[in-house]
């Protein structure tokens, strides 16, 4: 009887018992994810509806029009985000690879005459028959997956030798950032380098590295952006837009007027003046100012709130990730929508220059809503694997 109990005994204490990181419910970080991209996106068709609703109507005859194009986009962002957020991030290994040589490819087409569509002043588009997409879109996400394989087969060691750390990440970012900045679109170029200094700084390279390839790399776009004549008017009158109120300084100064006017409270939904064509790219790249003035002060610091909760909970989701790979593709994804919420914000409050950036899930544009999606799909599928994954414990503790 008593060599019964002490076998009984013996196995309970060899199996320690599984206790989940996070209990799946309202405070689990995937199904906050979830909530939280599904607001962004939800608000984002409600204000994309109020602040085209008047340019829709004078270019196409009907006020709906760019708010049907977004809830298509929406739709299909909504499949690609359930659809990654079940698969399995581990089976993205070595997509990075291959994305990048597909990635470079359309970016070199966009360039190309005939080939690429221009808008703007700018070349960012590739069309298939009534759709157009940016592959500058794409190479935010190439780059994060492509940066997390490389690094997650490096020991951290290694990363302390310089031409460990730099190669072959840098040169990569730096080609990418090339043929973007050659659209021209400095706002891109600037986040692609920084999602890589991300990554990197992430897994470990030292600063004493970091440093210098994030001044040459500033140094080089502002340099480039400063030959030509837009671009650098952007650049230095951001410092000072009543210098040129009817010129380069009219958007950012219509900007402050419309979040100016918007108060505390607002001036209530779909009661903007501003995107009565007094806002350029209204339902675009300044639809921040535009919720500002329907929505208040409230209003965008909620939003701004949705977003620096979003970073907390990636940068969480990478301290719990399974394997160093997730860590680092969450790492990357974290930086990435983080740094283009707060360069866009940045530009529409006139506290940065204007570089043409997108809010994420907010702004107008399929290209962007859709692969953010993706991404933040795949960010939610490492938490959810985060959740799954077993405490280490050992014998005397259980």
């Amino acid at each position: 009887m008593s060599s019964s109990g002490q076998a009984v005994g013996s196995r309970s204490r060899s199996r320690p018992r599984a206790v989940p990181i996070a209990s799946s419910g309202w405070g689990d970080p995937a199904v906050l994810l979830t909530l939280i991209t599904a607001a962004l996106l939800i608000l984002g068709l409600v204000m994309i509806l109020s602040a085209s609703s008047v340019t829709s109507f004078a270019t196409y005859g009907s006020s709906f029009r760019y708010f049907q194009k977004q809830l298509i986009w929406a739709v299909l962002g909504v499949v690609a985000f359930l659809a990654f957020s079940r698969f399995d991030y581990k089976k993205l290994r070595g997509v990075g690879y291959i994305s990048v040589v597909v990635t470079a490819l359309l970016l070199l087409a966009v360039l190309i005459p005939g080939v690429g569509i221009t808008a703007g002043g700018s070349s960012r588009w590739l069309g298939f028959g009534a759709l157009s997409f940016q592959p500058s879109e794409i190479a935010k996400l190439t780059l994060v997956l492509f940066a997390a394989e490389v690094f997650s087969r490096k020991d951290e060691r290694t990363l302390k030798e310089f031409l460990h750390a730099m190669i072959p990440v840098v040169p990569v970012a730096g080609f990418l950032a090339l043929l973007i900045m050659l659209q021209p679109d400095l706002g891109t170029t600037v986040l692609v380098g920084f999602i890589a200094i991300g990554v990197m700084f992430v897994a470990g390279t030292p600063l004493v590295y970091l440093v210098p390839v994030m001044g040459a790399g500033t140094g080089l776009a502002a340099g480039v952006a400063m030959l030509k004549p837009y671009m650098r008017a952007r650049l230095l009158v951001f410092m000072h837009p009543w210098a040129d109120p009817l010129g380069k300084g009219y958007q950012t100064i219509q900007s402050l007027i419309a979040m100016g006017s918007g108060g505390w409270l607002g001036v209530g939904l779909g009661a903007s003046r501003q995107k009565w064509a007094y806002v350029p790219n209204a339902h675009t790249d300044f639809i921040y100012a535009i919720l500002g003035e329907e929505m208040g002060l409230l209003g965008t610091v909620a939003v701004l709130g949705m977003f620096a909760f979003l970073a907390y909970l990636g940068i969480k989701v990478a301290r719990r990730a399974p394997d160093r790979f997730g860590m680092l593709v969450a790492s990357g994804i974290t930086v990435w929508i983080s740094l283009q919420a707060l360069i866009n914000m940045g530009a529409v409050s006139g506290a940065l220059p204007v570089t043409g950036v997108p809010l994420p899930l907010v702004s107008f544009g399929g290209s962007s809503l859709v692969i953010t999606l993706v991404a933040m799909g795949i960010l939610t599928n490492i938490a959810t694997q985060s959740r799954r994954r077993l405490p280490k414990r050992n014998d005397a503790e259980s």
